[in-house]
């Protein structure tokens, strides 16, 4: 081989580098806009609110739940749809045995009239009389009116021919905002509750998130047009039902999972005391069947998200932004219906897991009727077919 020929190594094409780009990544942009700024905006939202929730009494509101002897856990499943979409949200339950029919107030202001049959598909819905707001608690009177507590109006007045007339809206100067149940003494006074001096029906929750007492309990005498406030600094006072004895007036706390008694009578008049304490839900209205038994509404048994609401403040801040802009995650479920006796024992309790927001209960006949403040009808339940078991 000639050397002379051989190319010198400096001589010869050098193979080029590959080319590198460098990209830009886009990560820290993506994060920022989709976790940074939510979560800012969320900080700023929380600080910037003036909602201020309060600490509720937890040594009051605590997680025991009373032992009810005997419950129907699945009362959905056996339950007939009474006045399907003739009724919107019929919350309570007031029963005339003389004609024999049921009257319930409703979303869309109508105070109706449903006569039932054996079967309920043939039920008949009448819509009576519209109060022009919402009507939630009603009651008779003792000359065939109907005494209605619409949130909207105040304390209504209903006669047999449909003429409505105010009756109360305002005591000791401040208006009602949550006219909420009422209940007639044998001597013509009416019993009845405001939930919230301070919020609307429309903003209810509001007044659970806030953990503050705004409730009270007042009586209204017809005789003399007067409203007295009888209890002060309730926890969203809720159902209301005279005792048969005429002794007491027994109300219902629901965020509190309580009902307590007002003596209304002797010498311990005007003294609270207990009734039932550590419901196994919240309750709202409550009825008795002349037969017993008081039965109670719960629009939600106890769950693990209220009871973390209940314990902290700033959660519930959190859930009333989230109410206010985006919708709050439900939180209630297993709503159904408890019977209590006459000294405050729990007998049976009647639920389901998919049941949520009962609002009353009435036993009538054979059967049991529940009330809601959602559901385009009644659920009736036959209790001899289906009655509540041991619980084991």
């Amino acid at each position: 081989m000639d050397e002379s020929k051989t190319p010198d190594s400096s001589s010869l094409p050098r193979p080029s580098k590959p080319t590198i780009t460098k990209q830009k990544s886009s990560w820290p942009f993506a994060f920022f806009v989709t976790v940074l700024v939510p979560v800012l905006a969320a900080i700023l939202l929380y600080q910037l609110d003036s909602f201020d929730p309060a600490p509720l009494p937890l040594h009051e509101l605590t997680r025991h739940v009373i032992t009810v002897p005997t419950q129907n856990d699945h009362m959905l499943r056996v339950s007939e749809f009474v006045g399907v979409g003739n009724l919107r949200g019929p919350e309570d339950v007031a029963y005339d045995a003389k004609s024999g029919v049921i009257y319930t107030g409703c979303a869309d202001g109508w105070i109706s009239r449903v006569t039932v049959n054996d079967s309920a598909a043939d039920s008949v819905v009448e819509k009576w009389v519209n109060t022009g707001g919402r009507p939630l608690g009603i009651a008779f009177g003792h000359n065939n009116e109907l005494i209605v507590a619409d949130p909207e109006k105040g304390l209504l007045n209903v006669t047999a021919d449909g003429v409505v007339e105010l009756l109360t809206d305002e005591a000791d100067g401040q208006k009602f905002k949550t006219t909420d149940a009422v209940d007639v003494a044998h001597n013509g006074i009416i019993y009845f509750t405001d939930a919230s001096y301070k919020y609307s029906l429309s903003k209810f929750i509001w007044d659970f998130l806030e953990g503050k007492p705004h409730g009270r309990l007042l009586s209204y005498d017809p005789a003399t047009r007067t409203t007295k406030v009888l209890v002060r600094d309730l926890y969203f006072a809720n159902g209301v039902v005279i005792t048969p004895d005429q002794n007491y007036v027994i109300f219902c706390e629901t965020p509190m999972r309580r009902c307590r008694k007002y003596h209304i009578q002797g010498k311990e008049k005007g003294r609270v005391e207990k009734f039932i304490d550590y419901l196994p839900g919240m309750p709202d209205n409550i009825r008795y069947d002349g037969d017993g038994l008081y039965w109670i509404g719960l629009p939600t048994a106890r769950t693990l998200q209220w009871d973390i609401a209940f314990r902290y403040p700033f959660i519930r801040k959190i859930l009333l932004i989230m109410e206010k802009y985006i919708g709050r995650p439900p939180m209630e479920k297993n709503g159904g219906v408890v019977a209590i006796d006459l000294a405050g024992n729990p007998i049976a309790h009647y639920y389901d897991p998919g049941l949520a927001l009962v609002t009353s209960g009435m036993k009538i006949g054979n059967h049991l009727y529940i009330g809601s403040i959602i559901h385009p009808y009644f659920l009736r339940l036959n209790l001899k077919q289906y009655p509540a078991q041991a619980a084991t």
